[in-house]
């Protein structure tokens, strides 16, 4: 069973999308220096089907679903999660960020538009630093595109 702690829409997590960002418990990377610990926790609600469509439904005007760390879950849970987007909501793109080095080896690419990879590394930076150890890429029909971190990086004109 996959849990989530909470929802909000944000619109910095994927560029150019209105995204609803569920936070996934069961995070067991536990980077240093984490802006949510309290996701380590095995805490919150059942993600079913069911609550995600509802989700969706409540949150008009998203363009974006994120899930925000993959947790202890096997991915098929997430896989799944993807899936029912694309089948249901095929107007909106599927995002996830992950604490992992490198892509998940499980993660079915065909479902997703966005995955970022890299755990939180205080020295390197957040996501949104030229030295950030993390990526985000696009997907294209099953495979990595592009490398679009630098869209975070902030460009004096």
């Amino acid at each position: 069973m996959i849990k989530y702690t909470d929802t909000q829409i944000v619109f910095s997590e994927i560029p150019e999308e209105t995204t609803l960002a569920i936070n996934l418990s069961n995070c067991w990377f536990k980077c240093p220096k984490c802006h949510s610990p309290w996701l380590w926790q095995d805490a919150g609600k059942p993600l079913t089907l069911e609550v995600l469509d509802s989700l969706i439904k409540k949150n008009g005007g998203i363009t974006c679903v994120c899930f925000m760390g993959e947790g202890a879950y096997e991915q098929k849970y997430i896989n799944a999660r993807a899936r029912f987007i694309k089948i249901h909501y095929p107007e909106l793109k599927v995002a996830l960020y992950t604490g992992r080095a490198v892509m998940p080896p499980k993660l079915d690419l065909r479902y997703f538009d966005y995955v970022k990879i890299g755990p939180y590394n205080e020295k390197k930076g957040p996501i949104n630093k030229p030295t950030t150890n993390q990526r985000l890429y696009t997907i294209v029909d099953g495979q990595v595109k592009g490398d679009i971190t630098h869209l975070f990086w902030k460009h004096k004109v």
